[in-house]
């Protein structure tokens, strides 16, 4: 569908707070449109938007609409939200997120970072290298990118690094140069409504890639190996510890707050070079993937090895991705976004690997009802190799109680999957108080979750200090 915007369009996001309707709201405003928007509460995002100049109501409220002449939903905005019937009814054009994102960057060369898990981290590496050298990208991130202390920047240079939104298709709208894909899992079937859609709309991603272009795609993952076998079309190239990657990750050595590794770069058996002593202040296998993406997309953009490794070197992370938020004598405390799964894994696998005799509670926040009855069994097993979590009550993200959920009986099926100790907590407040009785020295706390986990550890930080 193509947008025609004037400079008389008073744009308005319903749920404007969440971290990719934030930062599209914000390139918008910086283009010189009018933009304003409304969410249920304030965060960090509007704090940044409000800061910015944009209008941010608190709440959703039809006479927030006065003024407006064009909605933008997310897909986290139901049907029968206020504002969305005004729009409805009042007859003004309602688009997506996706499909207005993909009408500003049109005009640019983008890459686009798609996948289930770790798209905000590769999407950050990858600006990170572009503004490094010198490229001013414009960028659009899941995540809060620490050097840039925001999640968008416009740039001036032709390129724009976007992290795509597949939770509703809207991935596919995005015009694409380039793109990195993670890995696919099971995850918002809710909306594709079986896992084969779901890896079906992800070849279709891959095989839109245009000649000039490249498609980068992990192969550890079995179910990208399983989809690029279906594609019909064989314009991408490979990446991970698999020997048959074109880009394989080789000689990786963990350290406590940084890794280093090799490259081994291979596109036919008589072509093959090796890069050597990449090092970047990330840990985990999944992470170093995430990095290897970036590798490849930065050398098929032709941008030279030291620029990339010096990049590497001074990238300082993303927010709520296994960020230090504090420490109380020799417990450290730790916010991760993790959520899924697959991602709490990666997240204990890597940090158990480093500190390998560290005790390691994970204080775990459950998001959403429907993704604890779909994975209730692939959650129970995900704490296997640390010593005890806190589970909180489930951060419904404005979902009805659709089942019967219990969390005391969710804990017993932890404790009994995971073998491991598991202490329910009611709210923050139980949360506080658990920590000041029950902590030992030299423990490492990592909180988890999607929800409001983040708020509360960073409020319960200050008032235990």
């Amino acid at each position: 569908m193509k947008i025609n915007i004037a400079s008389k369009e008073v744009i308005h996001f319903i749920g404007i707070g969440g971290i990719g309707m934030s930062g599209l709201a914000q390139i918008m405003n910086n283009l010189g449109f009018a933009v304003q928007g409304s969410d249920l509460s304030q965060n960090k995002n509007t704090e940044r938007l409000i800061k910015s100049g944009i209008k941010v109501f608190v709440g959703h409220h039809q006479k927030n609409l006065k003024k407006a002449t064009m909605v933008v939903i997310s897909s986290a905005v139901k049907k029968n939200n206020k504002e969305l019937i005004l729009a409805r009814t009042k007859k003004m054009p309602v688009f997506k997120r996706g499909e207005m994102l993909a009408n500003i960057v049109a005009l640019k060369k983008n890459i686009v970072v798609t996948g289930s898990h770790g798209k905000t981290t590769t999407t950050s590496l990858v600006a990170n290298i572009l503004v490094e050298s010198g490229l001013d990208p414009t960028v659009i991130n899941g995540g809060v990118i620490n050097s840039l202390k925001n999640n968008a920047q416009l740039g001036k240079g032709e390129w724009a690094v976007i992290e795509s939104d597949e939770s509703d298709g809207s991935f596919l709208k995005l015009p694409v140069t380039y793109s990195i894909v993670t890995n696919v899992d099971k995850e918002h079937l809710d909306f594709y409504g079986s896992f084969e859609k779901l890896k079906k709309n992800f070849c279709t991603f891959i095989e839109k890639t245009p000649s000039f272009g490249k498609s980068i795609v992990c192969i550890d993952d079995k179910n990208l190996k399983t989809i690029l076998s279906k594609c019909e079309t064989n314009n991408f190239l490979t990446y991970g510890f698999n020997g048959r990657s074109n880009y394989q990750i080789t000689n990786l050595k963990k350290k406590t707050d940084y890794s280093i590794f090799d490259l081994k770069i291979k596109f036919t058996k008589d072509k093959i070079y090796k890069i050597k002593n990449i090092k970047v202040n990330l840990i985990g296998d999944h992470n170093i993937s995430n990095v290897t993406g970036s590798i490849a997309i930065a050398l098929n953009l032709g941008i030279k090895i030291n620029k990339i490794k010096k990049a590497l070197k001074k990238f300082q992370g993303i927010q709520r991705r296994f960020t230090k938020v504090f420490s109380i004598g020799k417990r450290d405390f730790y916010d991760d976004y993790a959520h899924h799964p697959t991602e709490i894994r990666a997240v204990i696998r890597g940090a158990r690997e480093v500190y390998k005799d560290r005790k390691i509670i994970c204080v775990f926040q459950p998001h959403r009802y429907s993704r604890i009855k779909s994975l209730k069994l692939e959650f129970a097993s995900s704490f296997r190799s640390i010593d005890a979590v806190v589970l909180c009550p489930v951060y419904s993200a404005g979902e009805k109680l659709k089942y019967n959920f219990s969390q005391n009986e969710f804990s017993k099926l932890i404790s009994k999957k995971s073998k491991i100790q598991v202490i329910n907590i009611k709210n923050s407040e139980e949360l506080k108080n658990y920590f000041k009785k029950n902590l030992l020295e030299n423990e490492m706390i990592i909180c988890m979750g999607a929800g409001s986990i983040s708020n509360w550890i960073r409020k319960i930080g200050s008032q235990l200090k």
